[in-house]
Protein backbone atom coordinates (compact mmCIF):
# COMPACT_ATOMS: atom_id res chain seq x y z
CA UNK A 1 0.00 0.00 0.00
CA UNK A 2 1.06 3.35 -0.90
CA UNK A 3 0.55 5.07 2.77
CA UNK A 4 1.13 8.35 1.17
CA UNK A 5 -2.19 8.49 0.14
CA UNK A 6 -3.84 8.04 4.04
CA UNK A 7 -5.75 10.96 4.21
CA UNK A 8 -5.07 11.44 8.48
CA UNK A 9 -2.34 13.09 9.99
CA UNK A 10 0.49 11.43 11.89
CA UNK A 11 -0.24 10.05 15.18
CA UNK A 12 -4.22 10.47 14.79
CA UNK A 13 -4.41 6.73 16.29
CA UNK A 14 -1.52 7.00 19.12
CA UNK A 15 -3.48 5.55 22.04
CA UNK A 16 -5.45 3.14 19.95
CA UNK A 17 -5.64 -0.55 20.88
CA UNK A 18 -7.02 -3.03 17.59
CA UNK A 19 -7.38 -6.25 16.70
CA UNK A 20 -7.30 -7.37 13.24
CA UNK A 21 -8.43 -10.71 12.43
CA UNK A 22 -6.88 -12.55 9.45
CA UNK A 23 -4.24 -9.33 9.87
CA UNK A 24 -0.98 -11.15 8.10
CA UNK A 25 -2.16 -10.94 4.75
CA UNK A 26 -4.75 -9.38 1.86
CA UNK A 27 -7.02 -6.92 3.04
CA UNK A 28 -6.18 -7.45 6.58
CA UNK A 29 -2.95 -6.42 5.82
CA UNK A 30 -3.53 -3.53 4.51
CA UNK A 31 -5.87 -2.31 7.11
CA UNK A 32 -3.05 -3.16 9.96
CA UNK A 33 -0.42 -0.98 8.05
CA UNK A 34 -2.55 1.95 8.03
CA UNK A 35 -3.37 1.86 11.90
CA UNK A 36 0.44 1.18 12.62
CA UNK A 37 1.39 4.41 10.32
CA UNK A 38 -1.10 6.76 12.56
CA UNK A 39 0.50 5.15 15.80
CA UNK A 40 -2.46 2.63 16.93
CA UNK A 41 -0.67 -0.53 18.96
CA UNK A 42 -2.21 -3.21 16.29
CA UNK A 43 -2.53 -7.04 17.21
CA UNK A 44 -2.93 -9.24 14.20
CA UNK A 45 -4.00 -12.99 14.32
CA UNK A 46 -4.57 -15.79 11.85
CA UNK A 47 -3.89 -19.35 11.47
CA UNK A 48 0.23 -19.11 10.30
CA UNK A 49 2.13 -17.97 12.64
CA UNK A 50 4.91 -18.33 10.52
CA UNK A 51 2.86 -15.61 7.95
CA UNK A 52 1.87 -13.02 10.91
CA UNK A 53 6.03 -13.25 12.03
CA UNK A 54 6.75 -11.56 8.36
CA UNK A 55 4.41 -9.36 8.29
CA UNK A 56 5.10 -7.53 12.19
CA UNK A 57 8.42 -7.82 10.49
CA UNK A 58 8.11 -5.98 7.54
CA UNK A 59 5.67 -3.24 9.00
CA UNK A 60 7.76 -3.09 12.01
CA UNK A 61 11.14 -2.11 9.56
CA UNK A 62 8.54 0.65 7.31
CA UNK A 63 7.07 2.24 10.46
CA UNK A 64 8.14 1.21 14.01
CA UNK A 65 5.49 0.95 16.63
CA UNK A 66 3.91 -2.20 17.93
CA UNK A 67 2.65 -4.84 16.22
CA UNK A 68 1.62 -7.96 17.65
CA UNK A 69 1.20 -11.47 15.69
CA UNK A 70 -1.09 -14.53 17.66
CA UNK A 71 -1.26 -17.79 15.97
CA UNK A 72 -5.30 -18.04 16.99
CA UNK A 73 -7.91 -20.09 14.87
CA UNK A 74 -11.07 -17.93 15.59
CA UNK A 75 -13.55 -21.31 15.08
CA UNK A 76 -11.98 -22.07 18.28
CA UNK A 77 -13.87 -19.92 21.35
CA UNK A 78 -11.22 -21.21 23.75
CA UNK A 79 -8.29 -20.12 21.38
CA UNK A 80 -9.51 -16.68 21.41
CA UNK A 81 -10.09 -16.62 24.90
CA UNK A 82 -6.73 -17.25 25.93
CA UNK A 83 -5.10 -15.02 22.97
CA UNK A 84 -7.93 -12.06 23.99
CA UNK A 85 -6.31 -12.50 27.87
CA UNK A 86 -2.79 -12.39 26.23
CA UNK A 87 -3.71 -8.84 24.93
CA UNK A 88 -5.41 -6.94 27.55
CA UNK A 89 -2.23 -8.71 29.64
CA UNK A 90 -0.27 -6.90 27.41
CA UNK A 91 -1.59 -3.43 28.03
CA UNK A 92 -5.10 -3.50 28.70
CA UNK A 93 -8.90 -2.88 26.88
CA UNK A 94 -8.86 -2.98 23.25
CA UNK A 95 -10.01 0.04 21.77
CA UNK A 96 -11.16 -1.60 18.71
CA UNK A 97 -11.96 -5.01 16.46
CA UNK A 98 -11.41 -5.46 12.70
CA UNK A 99 -13.82 -8.36 11.98
CA UNK A 100 -11.64 -9.40 8.99
CA UNK A 101 -10.79 -13.12 8.88
CA UNK A 102 -12.77 -15.11 5.97
CA UNK A 103 -12.76 -17.62 3.72
CA UNK A 104 -14.49 -18.52 0.20
CA UNK A 105 -14.23 -20.87 -2.54
CA UNK A 106 -16.50 -21.05 -6.02
CA UNK A 107 -18.20 -23.53 -6.52
CA UNK A 108 -21.93 -24.60 -7.66
CA UNK A 109 -23.60 -25.33 -4.49
CA UNK A 110 -24.82 -28.59 -6.38
CA UNK A 111 -21.40 -29.72 -5.56
CA UNK A 112 -20.98 -28.75 -2.38
CA UNK A 113 -20.25 -30.98 0.94
CA UNK A 114 -21.66 -29.88 4.46
CA UNK A 115 -17.72 -29.73 5.49
CA UNK A 116 -17.09 -27.36 2.71
CA UNK A 117 -20.17 -25.16 3.73
CA UNK A 118 -18.52 -25.38 7.44
CA UNK A 119 -15.04 -24.51 6.30
CA UNK A 120 -16.64 -21.29 5.62
CA UNK A 121 -19.29 -20.73 8.00
CA UNK A 122 -17.51 -21.43 10.83
CA UNK A 123 -14.39 -18.88 9.84
CA UNK A 124 -17.05 -15.88 8.98
CA UNK A 125 -20.26 -16.46 10.81
CA UNK A 126 -19.07 -18.32 13.96
CA UNK A 127 -15.33 -17.03 14.36
CA UNK A 128 -16.55 -13.71 13.69
CA UNK A 129 -19.23 -13.85 16.56
CA UNK A 130 -16.97 -15.61 19.09
CA UNK A 131 -14.36 -12.77 19.02
CA UNK A 132 -16.78 -10.42 19.02
CA UNK A 133 -19.08 -11.77 21.60
CA UNK A 134 -15.61 -12.47 23.75
CA UNK A 135 -14.20 -9.02 23.60
CA UNK A 136 -17.66 -7.57 23.80
CA UNK A 137 -18.21 -8.87 27.02
CA UNK A 138 -15.03 -7.99 28.99
CA UNK A 139 -15.63 -4.36 27.53
CA UNK A 140 -18.80 -4.07 28.87
CA UNK A 141 -17.65 -5.35 32.26
CA UNK A 142 -15.02 -2.71 32.32
CA UNK A 143 -17.17 -0.19 30.86
CA UNK A 144 -14.60 0.78 28.25
CA UNK A 145 -15.87 1.89 24.75
CA UNK A 146 -14.53 0.79 21.46
CA UNK A 147 -15.77 0.32 17.74
CA UNK A 148 -15.91 -3.29 16.01
CA UNK A 149 -15.43 -2.87 11.88
CA UNK A 150 -16.42 -5.83 9.74
CA UNK A 151 -15.57 -6.55 6.30
CA UNK A 152 -18.41 -7.85 4.16
CA UNK A 153 -19.25 -7.73 0.62
CA UNK A 154 -22.41 -6.39 -1.02
CA UNK A 155 -23.56 -10.05 -1.17
CA UNK A 156 -25.45 -9.04 2.13
CA UNK A 157 -27.69 -6.94 -0.18
CA UNK A 158 -28.32 -9.01 -2.83
CA UNK A 159 -26.94 -13.25 -2.26
CA UNK A 160 -24.60 -14.39 -4.86
CA UNK A 161 -24.33 -17.53 -7.04
CA UNK A 162 -22.05 -19.91 -6.63
CA UNK A 163 -20.74 -18.31 -2.73
CA UNK A 164 -23.73 -19.42 -0.88
CA UNK A 165 -21.83 -19.93 1.95
CA UNK A 166 -19.92 -16.86 2.15
CA UNK A 167 -23.05 -15.44 0.77
CA UNK A 168 -24.97 -16.64 4.03
CA UNK A 169 -22.62 -15.96 6.48
CA UNK A 170 -21.25 -12.69 5.52
CA UNK A 171 -25.36 -11.70 5.46
CA UNK A 172 -25.49 -12.99 9.04
CA UNK A 173 -22.67 -11.11 10.13
CA UNK A 174 -24.49 -7.71 8.41
CA UNK A 175 -27.35 -8.65 10.52
CA UNK A 176 -25.05 -8.92 13.58
CA UNK A 177 -23.87 -5.24 13.10
CA UNK A 178 -26.78 -3.36 13.23
CA UNK A 179 -28.67 -5.68 15.92
CA UNK A 180 -25.43 -5.33 18.13
CA UNK A 181 -25.03 -1.38 17.35
CA UNK A 182 -29.12 -0.96 18.96
CA UNK A 183 -27.96 -3.33 21.82
CA UNK A 184 -25.00 -2.59 22.41
CA UNK A 185 -24.90 1.09 21.60
CA UNK A 186 -25.60 2.33 25.25
CA UNK A 187 -22.31 0.57 26.40
CA UNK A 188 -20.37 2.69 24.11
CA UNK A 189 -19.87 -0.01 21.69
CA UNK A 190 -20.47 1.07 17.66
CA UNK A 191 -20.52 -1.36 14.78
CA UNK A 192 -20.08 -0.82 11.49
CA UNK A 193 -19.19 -2.40 8.60
CA UNK A 194 -17.31 -2.11 5.06
CA UNK A 195 -18.49 -3.79 2.03
CA UNK A 196 -15.57 -3.93 -0.88
CA UNK A 197 -15.76 -4.64 -4.24
CA UNK A 198 -12.73 -6.07 -5.97
CA UNK A 199 -9.85 -5.11 -4.21
CA UNK A 200 -7.19 -7.69 -5.55
CA UNK A 201 -5.51 -10.11 -2.82
CA UNK A 202 -3.68 -13.40 -3.61
CA UNK A 203 -5.59 -15.28 -1.61
CA UNK A 204 -8.69 -14.00 -3.43
CA UNK A 205 -7.77 -14.76 -6.76
CA UNK A 206 -6.79 -18.21 -6.51
CA UNK A 207 -10.04 -19.20 -4.86
CA UNK A 208 -12.59 -16.83 -6.57
CA UNK A 209 -10.90 -16.42 -9.77
CA UNK A 210 -8.87 -19.36 -10.70
CA UNK A 211 -7.24 -19.51 -13.89
CA UNK A 212 -9.41 -15.81 -14.36
CA UNK A 213 -12.74 -16.87 -13.63
CA UNK A 214 -14.62 -15.40 -11.32
CA UNK A 215 -17.32 -12.44 -10.70
CA UNK A 216 -18.63 -10.08 -12.93
CA UNK A 217 -16.81 -7.07 -10.59
CA UNK A 218 -13.62 -7.08 -12.94
CA UNK A 219 -12.28 -3.63 -14.18
CA UNK A 220 -13.87 -4.20 -17.58
CA UNK A 221 -17.49 -4.06 -16.22
CA UNK A 222 -16.56 -1.62 -13.36
CA UNK A 223 -18.28 2.14 -13.89
CA UNK A 224 -15.15 3.57 -13.05
CA UNK A 225 -13.10 0.90 -15.24
CA UNK A 226 -11.07 -0.03 -12.38
CA UNK A 227 -9.90 -2.11 -9.47
CA UNK A 228 -10.30 -0.21 -5.66
CA UNK A 229 -6.60 0.43 -5.01
CA UNK A 230 -5.24 -0.22 -0.74
CA UNK A 231 -5.08 2.89 0.18
CA UNK A 232 -8.75 3.75 -0.58
CA UNK A 233 -10.24 1.21 1.40
CA UNK A 234 -7.88 1.83 4.46
CA UNK A 235 -8.70 4.95 4.60
CA UNK A 236 -12.24 3.92 5.23
CA UNK A 237 -11.20 1.94 7.90
CA UNK A 238 -9.46 4.73 9.39
CA UNK A 239 -12.10 6.97 9.20
CA UNK A 240 -14.36 4.39 11.15
CA UNK A 241 -11.85 3.02 13.40
CA UNK A 242 -10.17 6.70 14.63
CA UNK A 243 -11.49 8.94 17.06
CA UNK A 244 -14.00 11.82 15.67
CA UNK A 245 -16.31 9.32 14.38
CA UNK A 246 -18.37 8.22 17.12
CA UNK A 247 -21.44 9.06 15.55
CA UNK A 248 -21.27 6.70 12.92
CA UNK A 249 -22.93 3.48 14.10
CA UNK A 250 -24.47 0.26 12.36
CA UNK A 251 -23.72 1.05 9.23
CA UNK A 252 -22.78 -0.93 6.07
CA UNK A 253 -20.72 0.97 3.82
CA UNK A 254 -19.89 -0.23 0.12
CA UNK A 255 -16.81 0.97 -1.45
CA UNK A 256 -16.70 -0.86 -5.13
CA UNK A 257 -16.99 2.18 -7.49
CA UNK A 258 -20.62 1.67 -7.65
CA UNK A 259 -19.97 -1.96 -9.10
CA UNK A 260 -23.20 -2.90 -7.50
CA UNK A 261 -25.48 -0.34 -8.71
CA UNK A 262 -24.36 -0.91 -12.04
CA UNK A 263 -24.02 -4.99 -12.42
CA UNK A 264 -24.74 -6.34 -8.40
CA UNK A 265 -20.86 -7.07 -8.23
CA UNK A 266 -22.06 -11.06 -7.91
CA UNK A 267 -20.50 -13.93 -10.05
CA UNK A 268 -23.52 -15.60 -11.59
CA UNK A 269 -22.98 -14.03 -15.29
CA UNK A 270 -19.29 -15.31 -15.84
CA UNK A 271 -19.95 -18.23 -13.96
CA UNK A 272 -23.57 -20.06 -14.92
CA UNK A 273 -22.47 -21.58 -18.46
CA UNK A 274 -20.00 -22.97 -17.23
CA UNK A 275 -20.03 -27.16 -18.08
CA UNK A 276 -18.99 -29.78 -15.89
CA UNK A 277 -15.25 -30.04 -17.47
CA UNK A 278 -14.55 -26.42 -16.42
CA UNK A 279 -15.94 -26.59 -12.80
CA UNK A 280 -13.75 -29.71 -12.74
CA UNK A 281 -10.51 -27.83 -13.70
CA UNK A 282 -11.09 -24.95 -11.19
CA UNK A 283 -11.50 -27.54 -8.59
CA UNK A 284 -8.45 -29.02 -8.97
CA UNK A 285 -6.51 -25.07 -9.13
CA UNK A 286 -8.66 -24.19 -5.69
CA UNK A 287 -7.64 -27.44 -3.89
CA UNK A 288 -3.88 -27.38 -4.67
CA UNK A 289 -4.49 -23.69 -3.39
CA UNK A 290 -5.79 -24.87 -0.30
CA UNK A 291 -3.26 -27.51 0.20
CA UNK A 292 -0.63 -25.01 -0.02
CA UNK A 293 -2.15 -23.30 2.64
CA UNK A 294 -1.98 -26.40 4.92
CA UNK A 295 0.87 -27.07 4.32
CA UNK A 296 2.18 -23.71 5.26
CA UNK A 297 0.04 -23.81 8.69
CA UNK A 298 2.26 -26.91 9.62
CA UNK A 299 5.44 -25.27 9.78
Amino acid sequence: MDVSKLMFREGLMAGQRILVTGGGTGLGREMSEAFLKLGATVYICGRRQCKLDETVAELTALHGGKIVGHACDIRDPEAIHAMVDTIWADGGALTGVVNNAAGNFISRTEDLSVNGFNAIADIVMRGTFYVTLDIGKRLIAEKKKASFLSILTTWVWSGSAFVVPSAMSKTAINAMTQSLATEWGRYGLRFNAIAPGLFPTKGMSARLHPGGAGGNSGNNLNPMGRAGEMHELANLAVFLMAPGAEYVNGQTIAIDGAGFQANGGTFYPMLHALGDAEWEQLRAMIKGTNEKDKAERSV
